[in-house]
């Protein structure tokens, strides 16, 4: 019992703050457990879909494409295209880091796949018109391009800090995953 609590000690202080929150108010606990229960389903309503299009993209996109559209050449092209895959996106953010890993996996360049990354969690065009709607066009458009300017430039100075050594460890990395 004792190794196994050491193995999986987080799972073992949640189950024990459970057990101490059933003792102080058993509601909590039954609070807890609904709440759990309506994640897990949420979860299991967004994720799954998520996947199967990720798999469908990993089988029906050549690498060729990839490398041609987004990779080391593609230039202003890639950027664009990250840009308008993760605008146009659906789901959490957690759903992009298994896509963008296949893009690596398939040749993708880094800055592409780090601003399609940084596109996704902030630039998605729901959140752009529920900017829009609560904050004023005026506020929400600087508010957007200065996120823009600022994602493009990561992404940029990101690749460029980074040393070639260092990217090719991390594409190797990527190609593991398969």
């Amino acid at each position: 019992m004792i190794k196994f609590c050491r193995k999986n000690a987080f799972i073992c202080l949640l189950v024990s703050g459970l057990i101490l929150m059933s003792v102080i108010d058993i509601t909590l606990t039954y609070q807890a457990f609904d709440h759990t229960f309506t994640q897990i389903i949420s979860m299991l309503m967004i994720v799954p879909p998520i996947f199967v299009l990720i798999g469908l993209f990993d089988v029906w996109v050549p690498r060729q494409t990839v490398i041609k559209m987004m990779g080391q050449n593609s230039g202003i092209k890639g950027m664009a295209l990250a840009f308008f895959l993760g605008a146009f996106s659906a789901g959490p953010t957690i759903a992009a880091f298994p896509l963008a890993m296949v893009m690596l996996k398939k040749g993708a360049r880094y800055q592409n796949v780090l601003f399609f990354l940084m596109v996704w969690s902030s630039l998605k065009l729901p959140i752009v018109f529920f900017q829009i709607t609560q904050l004023g066009i005026g506020f929400a458009s600087l508010i957007n391009v200065t996120m823009f300017v600022v994602f493009v430039l990561g992404a940029l100075v990101s690749e460029k800090v980074m040393g070639k050594k260092e990217l090719a460890v991390f594409y190797e990395k990527a190609r593991a995953t398969e």
